[in-house]
């Protein structure tokens, strides 16, 4: 069973900061694309960072700039870090990945729970 849990959100002035992490567990051959989406209420899901295994970065237009998506594939984990927050940026931040799991031939999709993340005065 392939787990993703996210962490990191919270409230914040704009202007601030905040890093998001999203560690994934379980019985895991391989990881492809990691991703970061968000969801603001009454709005679609929209990719907001995308990483390939291959070291591959994809940001949304919006947040180019002031968002940056790393990852750390010894530790299973992709990080965002999300500086001059705007209150445009609040959304439930929500991690994906394509991973290939033990007894699989070829990978799934799995989505963590997301993490809230408001940016307000």
């Amino acid at each position: 069973q392939v787990q993703l849990v996210e962490s990191g959100g919270g409230l914040v002035q704009p202007g601030g900061s905040l890093r998001l992490s999203c560690a994934a567990s379980g019985s895991i051959l391989r990881i492809y694309t990691m991703t970061w989406y968000r969801q603001a209420p009454g709005k679609q899901r929209e990719l907001v960072a995308s990483s390939t295994s291959g070291g591959s970065t994809n940001y949304v237009d919006s947040v180019k700039g002031r968002f940056t998506i790393s990852r750390d594939n010894a530790k299973r984990t992709v990080y965002l870090q999300m500086n001059s927050l705007k209150p445009e940026d609040t959304a439930v931040y929500y991690c994906y990945a394509r991973v290939v799991a033990v007894g699989e031939v070829i990978g799934n999709d799995y989505w963590g729970q997301g993490t809230q993340v408001t940016v307000s005065s």
